[in-house]
């Protein structure tokens, strides 16, 4: 049964990791996705907010870049080590720090670039939701570079199946499994993006908090379906309720997501 398994999986594209190695310098395809998302994001916000409608100018979004950088690493590293592995970074804290073998958290990248812009609206008197609206519609192409390279890193892969798309990563084990990573590329990235920027196009989207709020429903309905097919962390397993990490993490995200999309105009 699990050679006929095997027999119908697809190729995996054994990509290396590193893109350039020149000595001890390294670029891999991790780092680039980050790089690359982060970038074109600026120059998307950049583009918003050149309307004569924001309350942003060009100046501030280049000046927020940095902030962002620093929330998104600091709070995704942050996060992987206190939702994800504790145990393992307390013994040896030195680990920490060595973010280029991978360890990011999505949701701890989350709050760390919300507290970087919580930080940036006050100092600079501009609108918070102005700040997070423009982010939530460029956030889902950070995350979709970001799952591409899950995906050439052969890890965060699916659950075992049977479907004609299955693939037997590196490190999965012997039997084909779901690519979950492009699952999420998918959902959390293209289809995400499409519908934010459909969104804010109509007079509806214009409704301060409206796109964030969308983002983050968006983002936890794709990322609790998708856990269904991903493989948990195995060294946290199934959770409360047979849920996973991720799913958990995900349930405060609905909850304000649904308050900033339902709370009246005449609030803000």
């Amino acid at each position: 049964m699990n050679s006929a398994i095997q027999f119908l999986a697809v190729s995996f594209p054994e990509i290396d990791p590193i893109l350039i190695e020149l000595g001890p310098f390294a670029i891999r395809w991790y780092a680039l996705a980050y790089i690359t998302g982060l970038i074109l994001g600026w120059r998307l916000m950049i583009h918003f907010a050149k309307s004569d409608k924001s309350p942003l100018t060009p100046e501030h979004i280049d000046d927020f870049l940095v902030w962002a950088t620093l929330g998104v690493i600091l709070g995704g590293r942050l996060g992987y080590v206190l939702f994800y592995k504790p145990g393992y970074y307390i013994t040896d804290p030195l680990e920490i720090v060595k973010i280029w073998e991978g360890g990011m958290s999505f949701h701890g990248g989350f709050l760390g670039v919300v507290i970087a812009a919580i930080l940036f609206a006050r100092k600079r008197s501009i609108p918070p939701l102005a700040l997070a609206d423009m982010l939530a519609t460029v956030a889902p192409v950070g995350l979709f570079f970001g799952r591409i390279a899950n995906f050439i890193n052969g890890e965060l892969f699916g659950r075992v199946t049977d479907v004609s798309w299955a693939m037997v990563f590196p490190n999965g084990g012997p039997l084909p499994r779901h690519p979950s990573q492009l699952y999420e590329a998918l959902l959390e990235g293209a289809v995400l993006f499409v519908l934010v920027m459909i969104l804010r196009q109509t007079k509806f989207g214009q409704k301060p908090g409206l796109l964030t709020g969308t983002f983050l429903v968006g983002y936890a309905a794709a990322r609790g379906f998708v856990e269904l097919f991903r493989q948990p962390d195995a060294h946290l397993g199934f959770l409360l309720g047979g849920a996973t990490m991720g799913q958990l993490l995900s349930i405060p995200m609905v909850l304000i997501g649904l308050y900033f999309i339902l709370r009246p105009a005449a609030s803000r």
